[in-house]
């Protein structure tokens, strides 16, 4: 869209983190594995796969926004045969070398009656996608397949003057959306609404049905006017004008912000600060600390990702893993070598090392 880019991964973690500043309690790395359901309220088990525990926890009411897992989280209370159901529609994407110098997004129309974008992506390259297919397998193991890939390649290869051959892929991506299923024959034809279903037979649930991320305030305001009666509250929706994390910007525009940020930080390298500021805005200032140079951001992992970002995603974000941090909560993967991700691999290993019998001591 020509007045909004997002980047997927800082927008899931940024209303983690917004919920967090708010009270709420993140738990990555952690699945539901039972639900109990009385009168006047739940108990959930949930089993931490970082330290190998389960643990009980009680709540008024349950929203589950599992996504493609929608049913299986639906499961865990009710073994019933479920009204709604959803339908698994893949669709993947593929980066290749930046293909135009200008911010702009183009959209072409396939001949199979399809449409494809081809968008700018993190300054050095472009995104081109997406497919759109039934998908029947493990969710956990959604991929991009050579077939989509050569599909992609040869679509935009009939608008690009240099065709797009599948050896310049340099990263892709897969997902599912888990779409409301009206049994149509074509699922690029099944509705990208969503659907919410609020059970309030014992303790209150909302199921989610469908939803994608353009429209995810809406949805999660519509859940809470849902759950209003039930749990007995009134403050009314008020998201419409409040910014997520790092949101906060005075200027009137991001480009005099950055202005600003560049200046204040002169001795930071200027890249670095351009990439700082489009990932975090003003938590930059918590990142940087009280740092007053290069040297002391630490050891540099390769592209833009220096020992200071690794802490910060480490200390604010809930990062445990290279995965976390190079595509999770970034996309610095992009510009790593298998070398450099290993190194990180190696650091984060003394990190977390260090931390725990650091913990060890103080504890005896």
């Amino acid at each position: 869209y020509s007045d909004c880019w997002v980047q997927d991964a800082r927008l899931v973690v940024l209303n983690a983190l917004d919920a967090a500043q708010r009270g709420a309690h993140i738990s990555p790395h952690t699945l539901c594995t039972e639900l109990k359901r009385g009168a006047d309220g739940w108990q959930a088990t949930l089993s931490s796969k970082l330290h190998n525990t389960d643990r009980q926890i009680k709540a008024k009411a349950v929203v589950n926004a599992a996504g493609p897992w929608v049913e299986k989280a639906r499961q865990l209370y009710d073994k019933g045969v479920a009204e709604r159901t959803v339908r698994l529609a893949k669709g993947s994407h593929i980066v290749v070398p930046r293909l135009f110098d200008h911010s702009y997004c183009y959209i072409f129309q396939n001949s199979d009656g399809r449409i494809l974008f081809a968008i700018p992506y993190e300054q050095d390259y472009t995104l081109l996608g997406t497919t759109d297919l039934d998908y029947q397998g493990n969710v956990d193991d959604v991929a991009i397949s050579h077939k989509e890939i050569t599909y992609i390649c040869k679509a935009m290869s009939e608008y690009i003057a240099m065709p797009i051959k599948p050896d310049d892929v340099l990263w892709s991506y897969s997902g599912v959306r888990a779409l409301c299923d009206d049994n149509s024959g074509n699922v690029s034809k099944v509705s990208r609404e969503y659907e919410l279903e609020l059970d309030t037979r014992q303790a209150p649930i909302v199921n989610i049905y469908g939803g994608k991320i353009t429209t995810y305030r809406k949805l999660s305001e519509e859940v809470m006017q849902l759950l209003k009666e039930p749990l007995g509250f009134s403050k009314d929706s008020w998201t419409a004008n409040a910014a997520l994390p790092g949101g906060d910007i005075k200027h009137t525009d991001f480009n005099g912000f950055m202005a600003q940020t560049v200046q204040r930080y002169a001795w930071l390298d200027q890249a670095v600060v351009v990439d700082w500021c489009r990932n975090y805005g003003t938590q930059i200032d918590i990142l940087i600390g009280s740092r007053k140079d290069m040297l002391a951001l630490g050891k540099h992992f390769g592209g833009h990702l220096y020992e200071a970002e690794v802490e910060y995603l480490i200390n604010y974000e809930w990062a445990r893993s290279s995965d976390d941090i190079i595509w999770r909560r970034s996309k610095k993967g992009l510009k790593m070598q298998p070398a450099q991700v290993q190194d990180l691999d190696e650091w984060l290993r003394h990190y977390f090392a260090k931390q725990a019998n650091s913990k060890v001591t103080n504890h005896h």
